[in-house]
């Protein structure tokens, strides 16, 4: 019986030996991906920020610029560059909708990013594109890699539309989470104009007409929560410039805007609390469930052996031999 049972337990060690890597290097690139549906919201702010008066064209102190941030899942775009890609793929449709202390539209820019599922690197496909022009990403955006490195990483500026690398600062906390710091500067760039411009009538055309140009500059911080690979936190020192051309009556150049943006608090609170239910899914497939299966086979392959060896230790009693009858005489 104590055979029997050591062969049932050894052959279940097996199984959760074999189990604890399946799960991490097969079901959890399967499992651990961006939905093609997702959709998000992020509100961003400039308080005391200058900002251009296309009235007169000059710059002001305004009391505070928002920055709509919006991310749409194109779930019948991903499938159909799924079936060449030959991955699952993401496809986003972001738009950057920047408004006054006025609620009136400053700028707004769309943008399609493409990229794989589980690994977040870009996938190049028809219809990747920053404001109508086609691009061709290089390194992440928006998102770090599921289980994110103390390292540089490639990061793509939308304003330039060129990757450049985005420094590992350091490990900190952030309400509680354990964060890495990332930053990334951008010099002084002449950047394309806004396709859609907020005085009505005049477009980027007209404006590129006059000689003035568009120059901008950031520098980009983000505290990433490592294990989901997702920002709790993200700021920018932000500032742009029009510079020469008849638009600008004589002045070598003036300030378009220039302010510290910052995630709005309550979109603070609900992004860490979204990452931290996410975090714990994703730990369950790279960490508790590996390691858990792996724990339990080893005990169950330490009471396999120890029932094995019971079974055969010597001085147990053997068995009674079955008595010679006695022959019967007449």
């Amino acid at each position: 019986m104590r055979r029997k049972a050591s062969l049932i337990l050894l052959a279940l060690a097996v199984f959760c030996a074999a189990l604890s890597p399946l799960l991490r290097w097969y079901a959890f690139p399967r499992l651990a991906k961006i939905p093609a549906n997702e959709y998000q919201t992020m509100v961003v702010e400039a308080k005391n920020a200058t900002l251009l008066d296309y009235d007169g064209l000059v710059a002001r102190t305004v009391p505070k610029v928002t920055i709509v941030q919006t991310l749409k899942g194109d779930v019948e775009a991903s499938e159909k560059i799924e079936k060449t890609a030959g991955r699952d793929v993401v496809v986003w449709d972001g738009l950057s909708y920047v408004q006054g202390p006025d609620g009136k539209m400053v700028s707004k820019v769309p943008e399609r990013y493409i990229f794989d599922a589980h690994t977040q690197e870009p996938v190049h496909a028809t219809g990747e594109t920053v404001d109508g022009d086609p691009v061709r990403r290089e390194g992440i955006e928006f998102k770090w890699p599921f289980l994110t490195q103390k390292r540089d990483y490639e990061y793509f500026d939308a304003q330039t539309r060129t990757s450049a690398p985005i420094h590992y600062k350091g490990t900190r906390t952030f309400r509680g989470l354990t964060v890495y710091y990332f930053e990334q500067t951008v010099p002084w760039t002449k950047v394309a104009m806004p396709k859609t411009m907020p005085v009505k009538g005049i477009t980027a055309e007209d404006v590129a007409k006059t000689g003035t140009t568009r120059w901008y500059t950031t520098v980009r911080k983000f505290w990433v929560e490592p294990v989901t690979g997702a920002p709790v936190y993200a700021e920018e020192n932000h500032q742009e410039e029009l510079r020469g051309g008849s638009l600008l009556r004589g002045r070598g150049k003036v300030t378009a805007f220039a302010g510290n943006v910052k995630m709005r608090e309550d979109y603070i609170d609900r992004t860490v609390s979204l990452v931290k239910s996410n975090r714990t899914l994703v730990l369950l497939l790279t960490s508790y469930l590996p390691w858990g299966f792996l724990a339990l086979g080893t005990g169950l392959l330490a009471l396999s052996l120890f029932l094995e060896a019971r079974s055969r230790r010597p001085g147990d009693p053997a068995p009674a031999e079955a008595a010679t009858p006695e022959p019967v005489n007449a």
